[in-house]
């Protein structure tokens, strides 16, 4: 099954406000646990739906931005690894053109409600602070 077709249970965590994704924008930064390590993470909107990501190229895994919060391309189409060049399509994380072969992003899922962006925890991916 995509990701895209799972509809997350519970109320997920507050990530930020609706308006602070703008289409095709800077990326929201977050700090997550991925099995267990400090790892960040992103999310930004492109063609009006917010997406979120591991800052983790499929490639070699390393941060990708080429600014804090900075991932699309200079045309805004695809989000681009600063370091290796791997191409990503911003809706699936699917890797376009690149080093990154076959294998994508890893998706982080999310869901907009009432002026509010919340993320969705999964077996691998944790909150890095709990509360």
């Amino acid at each position: 099954m995509d990701s895209s077709d799972k509809t997350p249970t519970g109320d997920g965590l507050p990530l930020c406000d609706s308006s602070t994704l703008q289409e095709r924008g800077k990326a929201h930064c977050f700090e997550v646990l991925q099995y267990g390590q400090p790892a960040s993470a992103f999310a930004l909107r492109f063609e009006g739906q917010a997406v979120a990501y591991l800052n983790r190229c499929a490639h070699v895994p390393t941060e990708m931005d080429w600014q804090e919060g900075e991932f699309l391309d200079s045309d805004k189409r695809y989000i681009i690894c600063s370091i290796h060049g791997a191409v990503y399509d911003p809706l699936s994380g699917r890797c376009v053109t690149g080093m990154c072969g076959r294998i994508g992003l890893h998706k982080i899922e999310v869901q907009e409600r009432e002026g509010k962006v919340y993320w969705y925890p999964s077996r691998d991916t944790k909150p890095a602070f709990e509360d």
